[in-house]
């Protein structure tokens, strides 16, 4: 697989940078003045409220993953210009990179449905922390345990090689390239949509409680950790919830 230029290297990581610090700005900007949106339990949700939520979660998305999906979008990159040297055409990487994005906007829309329920259940206090230690020491507990599961082994070992996923999945054209994006997005979205409910738990705009799971998620797809590290991270969460659940959160 043929290296990249210096320049659409550059190019590439310049782009998937920009976006994520855009996003991460936006995300400051949102926790300082909490964007004109609607507290829990002040008042019921309107079209616009809920459209304003799947903004903010789709900009925290994009914040949180772009960073770890950068391994999958330079290779399809690298993939894209050794079919160009050959004389094939495939789509630009930006529709790759769409595809993924797509598949985390879908999680965003179910995050501010969950959001929505638990506000309409008076379990979350106006800064979007849930209210019931019990439900803080569920989730801590749910989390952990799924880390131990084989669902997420599957969907962690995809998201760790994108070269072979990549392969195993190509398909040719524009909508090959969106759904290729879209797939790996959702084997993502399968790795860690446990560990982004925990945001439930410090709070939907808690700036660290963000950038730690952002970092967490980024550790546990780049380095090789391995399964000891899953059942670390596991154990980790589960002895926090059932602390949590005998002292309250």
């Amino acid at each position: 697989m043929g290296a990249l230029a210096a320049r659409t290297r550059i190019a590439i990581l310049s782009g998937l940078a920009g976006a994520a610090a855009l996003a991460w700005l936006a995300i400051v900007r949102m926790e300082q003045t909490m964007w004109g949106m609607p507290m829990a339990g002040l008042h019921p949700w309107s079209a616009l409220d809920f459209a304003m939520m799947l903004a903010m979660w789709v900009v925290m998305m994009v914040g949180m993953m772009i960073p770890s999906a950068v391994p999958a979008v330079m290779i399809y990159a690298q993939m894209e210009r050794r079919a160009a040297r050959e004389g094939q055409v495939l789509a630009p990487t930006a529709v790759f990179a769409l595809g993924y994005l797509l598949a985390w906007a879908l999680f965003s829309a179910g995050a501010t449905l969950a959001q929505w329920a638990l506000e309409r259940a008076a379990l979350l206090s106006p800064m979007w922390v849930t209210t019931s230690p019990r439900l803080g020491a569920a989730l801590l507990i749910l989390a952990g345990v799924y880390q131990l599961t084989p669902w997420k082994d599957a969907c962690l070992r995809r998201c760790r090689s994108p070269a072979q996923f990549l392969s195993a999945h190509w398909r040719a054209g524009p909508a090959g390239a969106l759904r290729l994006g879209l797939l790996h997005g959702l084997y993502c979205v399968g790795c860690c949509a446990v560990l982004m409910a925990l945001l439930f738990v410090g709070g939907v705009m808690n700036l660290l409680w963000i950038a730690g799971i952002a970092l967490f998620v980024l550790l546990e797809k780049t380095l090789p950790l391995g399964r000891g590290g899953r059942w670390v991270s596991g154990l980790g969460l589960i002895a926090t919830g059932a602390y949590a659940s005998l002292v309250g959160l």
